[in-house]
């Protein structure tokens, strides 16, 4: 097959242009600028670890149900996990909101990433409330009916019935989870094409200034 032949097919377009607007030294890095060392750049990875730790917990809850994780002591302790590793999830992420808000994260072009970030946040706190109202405990059940008539009052209740277990499961272990993989890519792919927000002070310093990650 000639070169000209290659061209033409459409997987080597993509390839090349993936390639051009995310190319491997942005995705895998070995150096990072030396604002990074600052502790407020901690509280991203940190959310991330976290995340995963909740995904990993709540896939096997997801296996074994709920007559698992209240009847079983292992079950408490995977099910204690899953939700102190979303306490430290969400208090990480706000942190991260926050202290980037503070920095005008979306200066240098970043606007859709720091967007990609308050989606995310906001996707999270529906996801932790449909994970409450699945505890199929008195915790839950006072939630999801004092929720109830304020949902209803907004005329979503038809679609989004907080009293149905059911439903409540499949948007909590489903359809939300898709969502905040799915956002968190996104979100990781601009950090890195757009690169990690400086500070003020640095904005104008030559990207030369640079720091090995291992150090």
């Amino acid at each position: 097959m000639s070169s000209e032949e290659i061209d033409r097919q459409w997987t080597t377009r993509l390839r090349r242009k993936v390639a051009g607007k995310l190319p491997p030294e942005k995705l895998l890095p070995d150096t990072q600028p030396s604002y990074v060392a600052s502790w407020i750049y901690v509280f991203g990875v940190a959310t991330l670890a976290a995340l995963g730790v909740v995904i990993g917990t709540g896939c096997i809850l997801a296996l074994r149900g709920p007559q698992w994780w209240h009847g079983s002591s292992y079950g408490h302790f995977v099910n204690s996990l899953h939700l102190w590793s979303v306490e430290v999830f969400m208090f990480s992420m706000v942190i991260h909101l926050w202290g980037k808000f503070a920095m005008a994260a979306w200066r240098g072009g970043r606007m859709l990433t720091w967007m990609t970030g308050v989606v995310l946040f906001l996707a999270s706190v529906a996801t932790c409330f449909t994970g409450y109202a699945i505890q199929s405990n008195f915790d839950s059940q006072w939630i999801t009916t004092q929720a109830k008539d304020g949902i209803n009052a907004t005329g979503a209740g038809a679609y989004f019935n907080v009293l149905n277990f059911g439903q409540m499961l499949m948007w909590h272990i489903v359809l939300m989870p898709l969502v905040l993989v799915l956002i968190t890519g996104m979100h990781i792919l601009l950090v890195r094409a757009k690169g990690v927000v400086p500070p003020f002070e640095d904005d104008l310093v030559p990207a030369a200034k640079i720091t090995r990650v291992s150090e």
